[in-house]
């Protein structure tokens, strides 16, 4: 286990796995102590940076929120609005930006998203060119490969409902971390429909945390959908070394049998960027025509009593339909709220050194 206090967080992947286990379980004692006056002033007076070349809902909340909480203060920026360097314009480099901001601030986080870049991994690039610079811990706050703290939030989720203290079990969520509660349970990460062009982010930040977590991960997509390659070769390799199954299928029912989390969501199409831009029009254009990737009551009546699980916002009556959205076996707003906790977990760890 590593001493976490300035550790960046830009992807689950980089992260030891007893890490991620420390994190997640005082996320989940923050949770159930949330104004406790262990936790009130751990970050006492300190500053949190975020800047956010995208804009959000719950992003920015939870982060502010957490920050509060914890006694810092989160401080808003949009880059627009400052000197920065870009390929266009004179203004500060991201080494000068990142020393002037350490010398402020106690964490940076970022987020950037599939409009703000010209090709998929500029928006990485970005955020690991920041933590070369800055002693603080760079946060990815979603960008155009991960999403970390929603990995962390989904794991979260996921194991309230599933543990054998857990929701479907009792009808209450499960108030401990139990990890063992997702090993040799099968995700269903399936591509949905939408007139959309969403980023690979939080997809493929749920297929890798999944996997580390001894998941069967099974991705569903139509034809010309794949992910990130490297990262699914990632995925396919933390299957093999946890002791889960990895497949893909092409079909939008196929995935479904004996699935006990059901993620669907849309994506953009490795086609999505070209020439510097991106397509988003032709994507959407492109995804409106394909038909049948609706998640709904029929399929998820194939799974194990599986739960639906979306990072938000969502499609309704495209990506899924309103019944199984709001349906009694939907976490998603356990999981919308879970970001607040593990982002105050990490905030606390990599910003004040604390692990209880």
């Amino acid at each position: 286990m590593e001493i976490l206090m300035e550790k960046d967080l830009i992807c689950t992947q980089e992260w030891e796995k007893d890490d991620l286990d420390r994190v997640l379980e005082l996320a989940f004692q923050m949770k159930q102590d949330r104004f406790g006056k262990k936790y009130l002033n751990i970050l006492h007076r300190k500053q949190f940076f975020m800047f956010f070349y995208n804009p959000s809902v719950r992003t920015r909340q939870s982060f502010e929120a957490a920050a509060t909480e914890l006694g810092a203060h989160a401080q808003f920026l949009e880059p627009k609005a400052m000197r920065l360097k870009t390929a266009k314009s004179a203004g500060e480099t991201v080494e000068d930006a990142a020393k002037v901001m350490d010398r402020y601030a106690a964490g940076l986080g970022i987020r950037m998203l599939e409009d703000k870049i010209g090709a998929y991994g500029e928006g990485d690039d970005l955020l690991r060119e920041y933590a070369r610079w800055a002693r603080m811990p760079v946060i990815s706050m979603a960008h155009d490969k991960f999403h970390p703290c929603q990995g962390l939030a989904d794991v979260m989720g996921w194991i309230e409902w599933l543990s054998s203290a857990g929701k479907l079990k009792t009808g209450r969520l499960a108030t401990k971390f139990d990890p063992d509660a997702l090993k040799g349970k099968k995700l269903l990460l399936t591509w949905a429909a939408g007139a959309l062009c969403r980023s690979w982010c939080s997809v493929q930040e749920g297929a890798l945390i999944a996997s580390r977590y001894g998941m069967d991960v099974t991705i569903a997509s139509p034809d010309g959908y794949n992910l990130d390659p490297k990262v699914i070769g990632e995925v396919k390799m933390n299957c093999q070394s946890n002791g889960g199954k990895f497949e893909t299928v092409h079909e939008p029912e196929a995935g479904y049998k004996g699935a006990h989390v059901v993620y669907a969501r849309n994506w953009m199409s490795p086609e999505a960027y070209q020439n510097g831009e991106l397509k988003k029009a032709e994507e959407i254009e492109k995804a409106i025509k394909i038909k049948g990737w609706t998640c709904n009551a029929k399929r998820m009546a194939k799974t194990d009593n599986g739960i639906y699980t979306h990072p938000m916002p969502i499609d309704r009556g495209a990506e899924v339909t309103d019944d199984v959205a709001s349906g009694s076996n939907s976490c998603i707003y356990d999981v919308a709220e879970n970001r607040l906790h593990a982002q105050k977990a990490v905030m606390a760890a990599t910003m004040g050194g604390f692990l209880d």
